[in-house]
């Protein structure tokens, strides 16, 4: 059992509140037939960023408008939620956190994070930093940075739990410790992280009388 102390927490969504892996795979492999692409290349550029980023890395060479197809793609994939589920441990972490002491970063529009997490019954946080809301998506820290910035906190008082290498190396980039989810990738991807567990059903918030700290300060408890 691990201690962790920080004021406030930055989620990544698909993976980590989320567990979307089956409709993804289905929606890229889906997208790959259908314009003559690999959908294990689109699979290994795809986890953790997002939709644009992965079309320019991927699809570029098409003659097609890459942003308006992002948006269909979203589109699509927002009214698709056969399949959808809560990560184990999710929704009882979610709901005993105070309620401006956490935010969501995710690399989906807002459209389709607002959709799954609506489908699944988590609530959408008042800090709620969707791919519209950057510049550059991970892992580039802007998004975490950001959720930060709302939270009225600096990053380095965030703890950042994320299922993917490039939200982990967002996450570091912008000055925050990480928990590492294994929900998406196999442990010795996510090594970078500073703590690794399988699920959030290996997280617990200590209660206040457990905390026996300012009551500012969020204090978890990592097995």
């Amino acid at each position: 059992m691990q201690e962790i102390s920080c004021q406030g927490i930055l989620f990544d969504l698909d993976g980590v509140l989320v567990d979307s892996t089956a409709l993804v795979e289905r929606h890229w492999s889906q997208w790959a037939t259908q314009h003559g692409l690999s959908s294990e290349l689109i699979l290994a550029n795809s986890h953790g960023r997002r939709t644009i980023d992965t079309l320019n890395a991927v699809a570029s060479h098409l003659d097609m408008d890459l942003e308006q197809e992002t948006k269909l793609i979203e589109k699509y994939a927002s009214e698709d939620i056969e399949g959808l589920l809560t990560v184990p441990g999710a929704l009882d972490l979610v709901r005993s956190l105070p309620e401006r002491s956490w935010a969501i970063v995710t690399s989906g529009s807002y459209i389709l994070a607002s959709s799954r997490l609506q489908t699944v019954g988590l609530p959408i946080p008042q800090a709620f930093v969707t791919a519209e809301e950057v510049q550059q998506g991970k892992p580039h820290p802007e998004g975490y940075k950001k959720a930060a910035t709302l939270l009225g906190l600096e990053p380095q008082d965030c703890l950042v739990i994320e299922d993917a290498p490039a939200g982990i190396e967002a996450a570091h980039a912008a000055g925050c410790r990480v928990i590492g989810v294994a929900t998406t990738f196999p442990r010795a991807e996510l090594a970078n992280a500073d703590f690794i567990v399988p699920d959030l059903a290996s997280v617990r918030l200590a209660s206040p009388k457990q905390r026996m700290a300012s009551v500012s300060r969020l204090m978890l408890y990592v097995s």
